[in-house]
């Protein structure tokens, strides 16, 4: 399927192996084509994997077989909405536990070098609150974790 906007994410020869992890871990997700170059490229050779179409919670994404010219920064993360903790627990250990590193305030890197903020809804809500300072104080409570708390977060929303 063609979209107007399409994510295209490069990868160094891994793309299939990050796509097929992200339709396992993610709901609304999965590898919907695996395409072969047609000829020789710089980083490979025809019939290799060049380019691979999934989607990541419903955000239409190509992985492209690039070679090991540009990496992925923190400059771009798919920010994902969580429930609760358990939602967040779970995305959380499955980035992590698969090979990623834990990263300040939510955010963590799979291991193939994609940023992804796992968000609960509960930090969006304290950290907006219109109380200013029970948003403040939930903000301070987040600048001093990895994995979001949820608990801690509100706890220090009420003060």
């Amino acid at each position: 399927m063609t979209h107007k906007n399409t994510i295209c994410l490069w990868y160094d020869g891994n793309a299939l192996e990050a796509a097929t992890f992200y339709a396992q871990t993610f709901p609304d997700s999965e590898v919907t084509a695996v395409h072969h170059a047609p000829g020789d490229y710089p980083s490979g050779k025809q019939g290799d994997e060049l380019t691979v179409e999934f989607t990541v919670l419903g955000i239409p994404c190509i992985g492209l077989n690039g070679g090991p010219t540009f990496k992925h920064s923190e400059a771009f993360s798919f920010q994902v909405s969580t429930e609760d903790q358990a939602e967040t627990d779970r995305l959380w250990d499955a980035i992590v536990g698969n090979g990623g590193q834990e990263s300040a305030c939510g955010w963590c890197k799979d291991k193939w070098g994609v940023s992804w903020q796992i968000t609960p809804r509960a930090l969006i809500e304290a950290t907006t609150d219109p109380d200013r300072e029970a948003a403040r104080r939930a903000f301070d409570a987040m600048m001093t974790m990895r994995k979001i708390d949820i608990a801690a977060i509100e706890a220090a929303r009420r003060g």
